[in-house]
């Protein structure tokens, strides 16, 4: 059998989060829905932020409500602090992901705290999880590959800070190139490094295609033995406290790369290509992602 690659979607909270068009909770459930057809299994659906920091993430509790347990599909939500933690579980997610700041540049503007009051936070998230129960918990490493304000992260120091996280009991643990710093040969020299310090963490991966390097940078993953990717349909998406900001790879473009690579994934490509043009009709732009826009390649027999 091929080797089956897992690809965590991210548009319903990544991809919207930086969109200046707000769209409806049921419009939000329509897409999640459309989603879930194409085959995605993990999905990142809401973010238990401020609504009146990221107005585009308003509704959680709503969304969250109205997706019903569904045996085989595992519904995310997205924590920065205590009182995101608490909101995750009050609403029943499947999974919480909990972001940490390799910087204290980027953590100070986007979680109002520093790297280390963030470890602090997850210490105390994971303690309530023994004590109080509640979902299986990813720590995401954000601006793992670089930071806007801070500049080049240390390897050791994104090594570092994953032991640390999966010394805490964590569930999963994820690097995050939140603003496209990354190249192939940096990622796989961080994966190797984090894979040491983890153990048997399953280790997932977060790009984004700013300087269009995210395809080559999800290719070196794949190759350094990583089987969890995010995407997010239709390219979408962006960090609103990330200078030039730009989507995640699109769903679709990472899908087809790995079906003519040969890999499994479960997901229906066509699908995912009118899901991708769908949304961003939606949010009235032009599709980031290139198969929005040119179509699967199918090789044809010459009349």
């Amino acid at each position: 059998m091929s080797r089956f690659i897992t690809v965590v979607e991210v548009g319903p909270r990544d991809g919207l989060q930086n969109e200046s068009v707000l769209l409806e909770p049921s419009e939000k459930l329509d897409f999640i829905a459309r989603l879930e057809a194409c085959g995605i299994q993990r999905i990142e659906t809401v973010s238990f932020v401020n609504p009146r920091r990221v107005p585009q993430m308003a509704g959680a509790e709503e969304i969250a409500a109205a997706l019903s347990a569904t045996v085989g599909r595992s519904r995310i939500g997205l924590v920065l602090n205590l009182k995101g933690w608490e909101r995750a579980v009050a609403s029943g997610c499947d999974e919480a992901n909990v972001v940490v700041c390799a910087s204290d540049g980027f953590g100070i503007r986007n979680q109002g705290s520093t790297t280390d009051e963030q470890m602090a936070v997850l210490a105390q998230i994971m303690d309530l999880k023994k004590t109080q129960g509640g979902p299986p918990v990813t720590m995401t490493l954000s601006t793992a590959f670089g930071c806007p304000f801070d500049g080049e992260i240390a390897q050791d120091r994104v090594a570092s800070l994953c032991a640390e996280a999966a010394a805490l009991g964590v569930d999963e643990v994820a690097i995050a190139d939140t603003i496209g710093a990354a190249d192939p040969w940096m990622v796989r020299r961080r994966v190797e490094a984090v894979r040491k310090v983890i153990g048997n963490k399953p280790l997932r991966l977060h790009f984004h295609d700013t300087r269009n390097t995210g395809l080559a940078n999800a290719y070196a993953g794949v190759e350094a033995g990583v089987d969890i990717l995010d995407a997010s349909c239709g390219g979408i998406g962006g960090c609103p406290f990330a200078p030039a900001a730009t989507g995640n790879i699109g769903t679709e473009d990472l899908v087809n790369m790995l079906h003519r690579g040969g890999f499994e994934t479960g997901l229906d490509l066509e699908r995912l290509i009118q899901t991708g043009q769908w949304i961003c009709e939606r949010l009235g732009k032009t599709p980031p992602s290139s198969l929005a826009r040119a179509g699967a390649f199918s090789l044809k027999a010459a009349i």
